[in-house]
């Protein structure tokens, strides 16, 4: 008995430790990702444009794909369709008595949710690709335009790669969460947040020494951050 408690123990050792390194590879190969860049840009111009604009909007949603959208890569969209996707998914459940009932139906109806969350993904991340070709095309810097040769087959190809690259991601994540440790999804984002927290805050301090920022505004930002981990400590240990 104490032998086979000790091989058990030892093989759930061995099972934990592919998952987590399953996890590290596929994660690897995310971050990998985040510096392949989208075919026909002027790497000159888009220097120039993000360290103009990285304090804004485009500083934060550059935050979230884990530096890729600063450096137009493949992986711009990260997974974010998906996201948006599944929260529309969820409203559907609430509001449409046909959504609300496949829900009811337990697995079947979670797959047939789950297939259709998919079908809106592809629809979602293909308008925002679309979206992404046309400002990069009207997008000029000091060094000139953003695109190289702007026109129909730089659209084409931009959406293609983006659009892959959001189903890829989402199939990265399912790996993840089936073969490896934690929901794959969040295991992506948060590994992108991670990877630009440290050049976040560095510029958020930076900001506050010259003025930018106020101290005040600062220091509510980190009360933010302290409550919400707080929050996020306390709801597991409740569970």
């Amino acid at each position: 008995m104490a032998n086979e408690s000790i091989f058990g123990v030892l093989g759930q050792a061995t099972e934990l430790r592919q998952r987590i390194i399953f996890t590290l590879i596929a994660l690897i190969v995310y971050r990998l990702g985040t510096y392949i860049p989208v075919p026909g840009i002027n790497a000159v111009a888009l220097s120039e444009i993000v360290n103009n604009a990285n304090n804004g909007v485009l500083g934060m949603f550059n935050m979230f794909s884990g530096g890729a959208l600063g450096r137009m890569t493949i992986f711009a969209l990260t997974i974010l369709p998906y996201i948006s996707a599944s929260i529309i998914m969820q409203l559907m459940t609430s509001i449409s008595p046909q959504m609300s009932q496949l829900k009811k139906d337990g697995e079947s109806g979670r797959k047939t949710i789950n297939q259709y969350t998919r079908y809106l993904t592809v629809l979602l991340a293909t308008v925002q690709a679309y979206g992404f070709a046309v400002a990069l095309e009207s997008t000029t810097g000091a060094s000139g335009s953003l695109v190289n040769n702007p026109g129909v087959f730089f659209k084409v190809t931009t959406v293609v790669t983006l659009v892959g690259s959001v189903m890829f991601l989402l199939w990265l994540g399912e790996q993840i969460t089936s073969r490896g440790i934690g929901n794959g999804v969040s295991l992506i984002i948060f590994s992108g947040i991670v990877a630009e927290l440290p050049r976040a805050i560095a510029q958020i301090l930076e900001q506050g020494r010259t003025g930018s920022i106020s101290t005040f505004l600062i220091i509510a930002i980190l009360l933010l951050v302290a409550v919400i981990g707080a929050v996020v400590i306390a709801k597991r240990r409740i569970r």
